[in-house]
């Protein structure tokens, strides 16, 4: 199921609608700084920004007429230099617990709350965790995630552009690259589908020639493929119905976001896909700041 899709990024989380002093919630990556700040509306603004964009982050984070801080809590690794960038006027919350408190968030405004679940943060890197209601725990991860993705396809490709590697990937073929149980078996493997992946990237290993869009297909599909298998494995083991996915890496992604679903649904699990996925922990960061007093900037 999904719950994503493009849209207005302003006032996409419910606020109060009465906002004494603004909040916000920042979640600086190792890729990108994600923010969520409260509007005079009433609703919430999300916005990125380059992953060492401390001083613009900051410049954001700021009322507009008194220019200072706003009352902001801050997650990921960038936490401390954006605190620092900020004169250490925030509150800082552990990225874990604030993916939890920002997925929730989501999947209610989504009108699809759930009590527990598998979260998974496709970012630089991929973290699991187990979201339940006495809190949440990272249970698991892998090194694959975004910063995969450009690293390989800059020696692939040539192409560090995200964008530019998506649009590439709609328009491959990954079967021209990857080895398939029916290049092994032209007559049929026992028990095995004939398109069934044997070996990421086996084609090129023969030597056989490929286009750079089906290099890009089948780059998503090593991603997707180990992400998907991984995450399904320990849905089954901490025996959760709903895995629930997040973070950057799969921004207007769809090739990527069809083949985490597919894996999941083949396991026996729910797939959810977080409209606004990559600002769980941005969103979780603006939760955690509601629910502590924060004194003002300056007061």
């Amino acid at each position: 199921m999904y719950l994503c899709g493009p849209r207005n990024r302003e006032n996409s989380v419910q606020a109060p609608t009465t906002v004494r002093h603004p909040l916000a919630g920042a979640d600086a990556g190792a890729s990108f700084i994600k923010l969520a700040m409260e509007t005079p509306q009433g609703g919430t603004a999300l916005q990125r920004l380059d992953g060492d964009a401390y001083a613009q982050a900051a410049t954001q984070l700021k009322e507009p007429e008194s220019r200072h801080a706003l009352r902001a809590a801050l997650t990921g690794c960038g936490a401390g230099a954006l605190a620092r960038e900020l004169g250490g006027s925030a509150l800082e919350v552990n990225e874990f617990q604030a993916w939890g408190l920002g997925a929730r968030q989501l999947l209610a405004d989504a009108g699809q709350p759930l009590d527990r679940f598998l979260l998974v943060s496709v970012g630089t890197g991929t973290s699991a965790l187990l979201v339940e209601p006495r809190g949440t725990q990272r249970v698991g991860g892998t090194a694959l995630g975004g910063g995969t993705l450009l690293g390989l396809a800059d020696a692939l490709l040539d192409s560090r552009d995200f964008g530019e590697i998506v649009r590439l990937a709609e328009q491959g073929d990954r079967g021209c690259v990857d080895l398939l149980v029916e290049d092994l078996y032209p007559e049929g493997a026992p028990g095995l589908p004939g398109s069934l992946n044997a070996a990421s990237f086996g084609k090129l290993a023969r030597g056989l020639p490929a286009r750079p869009a089906d290099r890009a297909h089948a780059l998503l599909g090593l991603l997707g493929e180990n992400i998907g298998m991984l995450c399904a494995a320990l849905a089954t083991q901490h025996r959760v119905a709903h895995v629930v996915f997040g973070g950057g890496t799969l921004r207007d992604n769809a090739r990527l976001c069809d083949l985490l679903r597919a894996i999941c649904l083949a396991e026996g699990h729910q797939p959810l896909l977080l409209q606004d996925g990559e600002f769980v922990g941005a969103v979780g960061a603006l939760v955690h700041a509601r629910e502590h007093t924060l004194e003002p900037a300056g007061s």
